[in-house]
């Protein structure tokens, strides 16, 4: 299998297609990169700014150059010695009058040949939720009409630019001039309804991606639907264009590992396939996926273990909780956040769900109140831990069997009164154990209830509770932990030997398109827990010198103080480590950037607004609060606030060197997400999405023989983290056997500073790599890079077959010989050591 050495993920469309980046490729050559790691490139809908929403996935879009670009990319790639990793899209496609398959299925219904490509409950006519208010209202309002559809000329009910076309044979040629009543009675005749996209979480017909129903869900667990959805897919696997696949949203599946070992069979041993899962506490990922491991949300989580100061925690929640008015249950908020998702913006699946729970109960002569099962169902959605389980009807894993059982405990021994006997019955559903004649009913409830447990997760915690409680943003990241946890090293180590064990070739990433913020956004945010108290006194001095811009609400002050909390956290993790308090126009780029994410950031907390009824004296009051944080006329408050983050982004930017080292040399593959070679700032999406000047990081590139450690401006452009990730992912390719098969060695650090130092080796057939690196800098006083006067006091203790050789520093070129233990008092604090063993080279 051909692994990866360290991929670089480039988002195509939004100024990216194949051409810009054939152009990239020499770039990725000189940073060290052995794949490019490309989003979906197969054509999406006309308005696409990712690729997601595919419309035909047997065509490479022509807007991004079409099969010809894409094969002198392929080209490109492969005259530089470099592979191409794709992202498939298997669960879900556009559902949309672009998608001719979708089209197909709304004119024909049921008749369509792709009638069972999508899943679709063809019990009732599908729904198209894409009107702005009921069918009744819009048609009263004149704005469906007959039309002729300019693409095919045919008898169309046209909405504004949409044209839905009419099934044959409920349309005669006499009917030239419908009045609203013949056009209401000519709706019922169509194998779909046209309604209101507000109706969507009750009515839906189809089953879509977490909330978006512009995305239908694909039933490739059908081996047609495979086929079809593939042929593209392996012709370019099979044809030595692509050499490894990445697998969106894989738990969004009727069953995974089956889908995993089809494509498995289908794209051969030598495909490199990675899935995009998230891994829950405790959750190890199925050791008989034919995968080599997850996309790396679980390597973003292990970090923190590094850079979170765990005896500061509770200081910081105290502080947090004072500004918050009480304490904070993250138990009962998660729970809230759940039961809120399943009730309302799930409502449509989970009605689904306790309907065929209520059919089979009914074959089983079981006499439940419908309410009571339907308490009892929601309890155990809201109870579930992770993303799903993995039952078919042969029965569940034993690991997710000992889950379940588990989780129905729990259930039984808190003060929720659900009966026992309720939740028993439940359980037998999902471990197939039901009589033969409810086994159809019974399947589809499993698959629908795991296909339910994954977004309802996702929704509830990534985007609703993370947008709630703002203790630490740094916290709040795709595949962290909802619920407070101890930090530590061993926990970091003991992550990394499993994942050595488990996933040697997973991705290891730290920043993505659907990550909450930057890598070195997270790195310096992660410094609050350093200096709690002095966060808090800062933000409670900010509120007080803005105070004049907060709106009283009839519902409140907006922003409340734990809105300023987040604003300013917010604001200290996205400012560039070059802006000036003078600089208008970097700070009216900033404002934009921070005005998007204010909206987002709002509107999914789901507390005072939200998208789907926006309150619009609650957004716009603190979106003008915070368009006066970056106002240029507001410079008492721009100056008091960067003198006052100034020892924050210092210590970020080292924090960002220590993670960078980490990912570059820890077990897994390292991924670069486009531009986060340099200082990545980002907010949540679309900013992190934002097209990175490749020329600038060109041109820095060619300026990065040897940057100096001590020049601030090579911190705070970037340079330096790109030497590291140059100088890494060069060593990477050399010495391949090292990082796929090296041993994990955790190194024992002494000496007054041994807690501010991450220690461990690599090592294989002799080679050896030592990396000690800095945690824990924060200090108040310091701001700059100039070398210290005092020394740091820690050694590094080296087990016998590393000691006593000699090593050459991979990012400064010193070499030295090495006892029973590595003195770092003769390396500057801020400097990552990386020791390759000079036989190595």
């Amino acid at each position: 299998m051909n692994i990866p050495a360290a991929t670089y993920r480039i988002q195509f469309r939004d100024g990216v297609d194949f051409d810009k980046a054939v152009a990239l490729v020499p770039y990725l050559k000189r940073l060290g990169i052995s794949h490019l790691y490309a989003s979906p490139v197969f054509t999406a809908t006309s308005d696409s700014t990712h690729g997601y929403d595919i419309t035909d996935a047997n065509e490479i879009d022509p807007v991004l150059g079409g099969r010809a670009g894409f094969d002198r990319l392929s080209e490109a790639l492969k005259a530089a010695g470099l592979g191409l990793i794709l992202d498939i899209v298997p669960n879900h496609m556009a559902a949309s009058l672009e998608n001719s398959w979708w089209r197909d299925v709304i004119e024909h219904g049921g008749k369509s040949r792709y009638a069972r490509h999508f899943d679709i409950d063809w019990s009732r006519r599908l729904t198209l939720p894409f009107l702005g208010d009921t069918f009744e209202e819009v048609l009263e309002k004149g704005e469906i009409t007959l039309k002729a559809d300019p693409r095919t000329g045919q008898p169309a009910f046209a909405y504004f630019d949409a044209y839905y076309p009419l099934a044959p044979d409920t349309y005669g040629a006499s009917e030239t001039t419908p009045d609203n009543a013949a056009l209401a009675e000519l709706h019922q005749r169509q194998p779909y309804r046209l309604m209101s996209w507000r109706d969507a979480p009750r009515e839906l017909s189809y089953r879509r991606f977490f909330e978006i129903t512009g995305l239908a869900g694909v039933r490739v667990e059908d081996d047609a639907v495979f086929d079809d959805t593939h042929r593209l897919i392996l012709e370019l696997v099979h044809s030595g264009a692509v050499d490894g696949l990445r697998v969106d949203h894989v738990d969004g599946l009727a069953d995974p590992k089956a889908y995993l070992e089809r494509l498995r069979e289908k794209a051969g041993a030598d495909c490199y396939i990675t899935v995009e899962k998230i891994l829950g506490k405790g959750e190890r990922l199925p050791a008989d996926w034919p995968v080599s491991g997850t996309t790396g949300y679980e390597f973003i989580a292990a970090l923190s273990d590094v850079l979170v100061e765990d005896e500061n925690i509770a200081v910081l929640r105290n502080l947090y909780e004072n500004v918050v008015g009480k304490p904070v249950d993250m138990r009962d908020e998660l729970r809230a956040a759940k039961l809120m998702m399943v009730e309302k913006n799930f409502e449509g699946e989970f009605n689904t769900l306790c309907q065929l729970a209520l059919n089979i109960a009914e074959e089983e002569n079981h006499t439940w109140d419908a309410n009571t099962l339907r308490a009892a169902l929601r309890e155990l959605l809201i109870a579930f831990p992770v993303y799903r389980t993995y039952g078919t009807s042969r029965g569940l894993p034993a690991g997710d069997a000992e889950l379940l059982h588990k989780i129905i405990g729990k259930i039984q021994t808190s003060s929720l009164a659900v009966p026992g006997d309720i939740l028993e019955f439940l359980a037998r559903i999902l471990s197939a154990q039901t009589p033969e004649s409810v086994s159809g009913q019974a399947d589809l409830f499993r698959t629908r209830f795991q296909q339910l447990t994954g977004p309802l997760m996702a929704k509830s915690v990534e985007d609703t509770l993370f947008f709630r409680q703002h203790m630490d943003l740094a916290l709040n990241e795709v595949g962290a932990e909802p619920l407070l946890r101890r930090f530590s090293l061993d926990r970091f180590h003991q992550e990394m030997a499993r994942r050595l064990e488990e996933q040697p070739a997973a991705l290891s990433t730290t920043s993505t398109h659907d990550t909450k913020r930057g890598e070195d956004a997270r790195a310096r945010l992660f410094t609050l827990t350093e200096a709690p108290e002095l966060w808090a006194e800062n933000v409670t001095r900010w509120h007080q010198m803005n105070q004049s811009k907060v709106i009283t609400l009839p519902d409140g002050p907006a922003p409340k103080l734990t809105g300023a909390w987040m604003l300013y956290q917010a604001l200290a993790g996205a400012w560039p480590a070059t802006l000036r308090p003078a600089d208008e126009d970097g700070l009216r780029e900033l404002n934009e950037r921070f005005q998007l994410f204010v909206e987002k950031a709002l509107r999914e907390a789901k507390l005072r607004t939200n998208w789907g009824d926006s309150n619009d004296d609650y957004e716009n009051a603190v979106l003008g609060y915070a368009r006066h944080l970056l106002s240029p006329d507001n410079s008492l408050f721009l100056n008091d606030f960067y003198a006052t983050i100034r020892p924050f982004i210092r210590a970020g930017l080292v924090n960002s060197l220590t993670q960078t080292v980490i990912k570059m040399i820890a077990p897994g593959v390292p991924d670069i997400y486009q531009g986060s070679e340099v200082l990545n700032f980002s907010l949540v999406d679309p900013d992190n999405r934002r097209l990175p000047d490749f020329d600038e990081l060109e041109q820095l590139l060619v300026n990065n023989e040897k940057p100096a450690w001590d020049d601030e401006t090579a911190w705070t452009s970037g340079q330096l983290k790109q030497h590291v990730v140059t100088v890494l992912a060069r060593y990477r390719q050399q010495e391949p056997a090292l990082f796929l098969q090296g041993d994990y060695f955790p190194l024992e650090t002494t000496g007054d500073h041994a807690d501010k130092v991450i220690a461990f080796a690599r090592q294989a057939n002799g080679d050896a790599v030592i990396v000690a690196a800095p945690r824990l800098v924060f200090d108040e006083q310091k701001v700059g890079f100039t070398q210290p006067e005092g020394r740091f006091a820690a050694q590094v203790l080296l087990p016998a077959p590393l000691a006593h050789h000699t090593y050459r520093d991979l990012l400064s070129g010193r070499e030295i010989n090495v006892t029973g233990r590595l003195d770092l008092s003769t390396w500057p604090p801020d400097q990552p050591v990386v020791l390759c063993s000079v036989s190595a080279n």
